[in-house]
């Protein structure tokens, strides 16, 4: 891992810089976090059988949503390495031609991008409206199925929308811009708050619909953030000129497929963790409702503190894009290391709050005592998931950076599906430990990209060293 190469007061510009990009990006996915925590605790204090459905329904949709969204990520470190380019040719004072090119290029990935997009939500709802009719084929109490179905439907309808945001978000991040897309965020998520408690309670006229409110209130919301997205852009002149571009700008199969290429092994091991956790909902569904609903409460405090190493991770994927395309190596490093330092920082305090607040946290989610044991129980295993969950999440991070994505996709392939789930089956049942066998398997599992990731990176930086040398570049 990239940690002690140098002396830690070395790191503090980097840190600076990293925190620079990464915070608004922080705020940006703690506040989607704090939408589906706002889901849960009103759902949760409406009926424990809602709670459930919302918990189901998002662990079948996510599990093809994050793949999709995966796919997307693809565009932040190809755009990032042509404006790094872009940014290198500037100080050199090249020639116009020379950077009405990169403009150029930069332009083509917004037009295909678009393409790219259009295909994926295709993919997801091709996907997703199967299952509308078949929720009950994956072994969950009437009741709660019952609850599901109208939550689920809504939320479907959303995922266009919802990726015209992620893709806009993407493209935005590679041109190092990561404070729209927190406000559009954090200002959609308010709405979205309000609506649930308008929809789920029924105020303001409106009758008491339980999750399915909680679906109609993400619906709206999800709606009007790619349309805030386009004023943006169009408001702010150097991101104008490339929409203006798009009028002239013809879609190319030829980058369509390269987008395809750089995004679906990012899909695709976005897609494993996803299919892991979609999985673990089901199988802990066998137990009880309750068994179920602790598990979603334990998830839900994992994902607040992912988020933020997520953030971490996409200032990392930035700033390592950015250092490629001027070709500087040792910023590189230098960045990618100041971002294991900070995801260490976050994971601890993460890890700390779950532990010593493991018996309150639960009733924030529920009154139902039964609820709250088990879950104070998996929040144990959910504060050692921390740190390995967080150095996977930085260390994919990194290699995407340097647009390596094929055998990150094999790790996290054999780690997620072909260990995490026959294990957590074998704990979970035939040695009877209930939703912990899960929980322990999940932090077996992801122990093992957390390291190979970063095993990969430092190998791959040397190779990448070792070309320029025999190339006669500068590093």
């Amino acid at each position: 891992m990239c940690i002690v190469n140098y002396n830690l007061s070395s790191y503090i510009p980097y840190y600076k810089r990293n925190l620079k990009v990464a915070f608004p990006v922080m705020l940006t996915q703690l506040g989607a976090a704090m939408v589906g925590l706002a889901d849960s605790i009103m759902v949760g204090h409406y009926s424990t059988a809602d709670l459930a459905a919302v918990s189901f329904s998002n662990a079948i949709f996510f599990t093809v949503m994050v793949f999709a969204m995966g796919a997307l990520m693809g565009v932040t470190p190809l755009v990032g390495h042509v404006h790094g380019r872009l940014e290198k040719l500037l100080l050199q004072n090249t020639t116009d031609d020379e950077i009405a090119r990169k403009h150029g290029q930069i332009t083509s990935y917004l037009a295909n991008g678009l393409v790219f997009t259009g295909l994926m939500a295709l993919a997801a709802l091709a996907l997703l409206v199967p299952c509308i009719p078949n929720l009950d084929a994956f072994g969950q109490e009437p009741e709660v199925i019952a609850c599901a179905r109208p939550y689920y439907i809504l939320i479907v309808l959303s995922i266009v929308p919802f990726l015209l945001f992620c893709f806009f978000k993407q493209y935005l991040e590679g041109l190092g811009n990561t404070w729209v897309a927190m406000l559009i965020t954090l200002g959609c998520n308010l709405l979205n708050i309000l609506l649930n408690w308008v929809f789920i309670f029924g105020h303001w006229g409106f009758r008491p619909m339980g999750a399915e409110g909680a679906g109609w209130a993400t619906l709206i919301a999800r709606m009007l953030m790619p349309v805030c997205f386009l004023m943006a852009m169009a408001v702010k002149t150097d991101w104008r000129r490339y929409l203006s571009a798009l009028r002239g700008r013809l879609v190319s199969r030829r980058e369509v497929e390269y987008l395809l290429t750089i995004g679906m092994p990012i899909g695709l091991q976005s897609f494993a963790e996803a299919f892991l956790f979609t999985a673990s909902f089901v199988i802990i569904g066998w137990i009880s409702k309750e068994a179920l609903a602790a598990h979603h409460i334990a998830n839900q405090m994992c994902d607040l503190t992912f988020m933020l190493a997520q953030g971490i991770g996409a200032a990392t994927t930035i700033r390592v894009s950015h250092q490629m395309g001027k070709g500087d190596l040792h910023a590189v490093r230098m960045a990618s290391g100041a971002s294991v330092h900070l995801c260490l920082l976050m994971n601890t305090i993460g890890a700390g709050i779950m532990f010593f607040f493991r018996y309150r946290i639960p009733y924030i989610f529920s009154d139902d005592p039964e609820v709250a044991q088990i879950a104070s129980t998996l929040l144990v295993f959910g504060a050692l998931f921390q740190y390995a969950d967080g150095l996977q999440c930085i260390g994919a991070a990194m290699l995407r950076g340097i647009q390596d994505v094929r055998v990150p996709m094999r790790i996290a392939l054999f780690a997620y599906i072909g260990v995490a789930l026959p294990l957590g089956l074998y704990l979970t049942f035939p040695l009877g430990l209930g939703a912990k066998g899960m929980w322990a398997a999940f932090v077996i599992a992801l122990a093992i990209p957390a390291v190979l990731f970063h095993i990969r990176f430092n190998r791959q930086l040397k190779r990448i060293k070792y070309d320029k040398i025999t190339s006669g570049q500068s590093l």
